[in-house]
């Protein structure tokens, strides 16, 4: 682990160590429900308490964790069935709007990250046997980002960020909801892009949000309930 002592400004370093824990809690490394403490995470980093106090607070209003009286933070629990709904009843009504504003408007630089990030999707799932769910996971999350940033709309791009990170931490728990499919349903969405035809670019998308809550929702018919215990930093540096 990269000491973190000795960097400045004050606000650098507040927002390594935000960079730092909000990333494990994408990842999943820092598991749902886990309890967070303070000083054992200043510990683990080498950096006084203040910095993960400000983090945590960020997160808190983040909702990715919860502060509990006198007994500290946890990561938040995982959504629930309603949870998921309204999550992906959210997406039916703001990323077909988003994706048709895309279309008709994305840029030619915009058009190639996501053409480039489509083709690091279209590698992740070349062969099949070794899907990385946490590197689709992030891909899934620059993708539709993208998306959001070519419709222009940053007070809806930031919005929508806010509440899907819970979305893809429940299918980063349950790994199976990333899979090629996820991909095919992303190259159909960026052919209509790049052909700037927005009706199509509308349906790609209503359909792959569909798909995806389909996907999900799944996983609460068989009732599995992933269990992890406490998190242990992985030694992973700051970039």
């Amino acid at each position: 682990m990269t000491s973190l002592h000795g960097m400045a400004p004050r606000q650098e370093l507040a927002d390594e160590v935000y960079g730092l824990l909000r990333s494990h809690i994408m990842r999943g490394s820092i598991p749902p429900g886990v309890r967070i403490n303070i000083e054992d995470v200043a510990r683990q980093l080498n950096v006084s308490p203040t910095p993960v106090r400000e983090t945590l607070a960020r997160l808190e209003s983040e909702g990715l964790v919860d502060r509990e009286p006198r007994r500290g933070y946890r990561a938040t629990e995982l959504l629930g069935r309603d949870d998921v709904r309204e999550l992906y009843e959210l997406r039916l009504l703001l990323e077909p709007h988003a994706v048709e504003r895309a279309a008709a408007r994305a840029d030619a630089a915009l058009l190639k990250l996501i053409t480039t990030e489509l083709e690091h999707g279209n590698e992740l799932t070349r062969d099949k046997a070794s899907i990385s769910p946490a590197e689709l996971s992030a891909h899934d999350e620059r993708f539709h980002d993208l998306i959001f940033q070519a419709a222009g709309n940053e007070v809806i791009r930031q919005s929508y960020a806010r509440t899907h990170c819970h979305l893809h931490i429940f299918r980063l728990a349950y790994s199976d909801t990333y899979d090629d499919h996820t991909i095919i349903e992303h190259g159909l969405i960026v052919d209509a892009l790049r052909a700037g035809d927005s009706a199509t670019a509308v349906e790609a998308m209503r359909s792959h949000v569909v798909s995806s809550e389909a996907r999900v929702l799944s996983y609460f018919e068989r009732q599995q309930q992933p269990r992890q215990s406490g998190w242990r930093n992985p030694g992973t540096a700051l970039a």
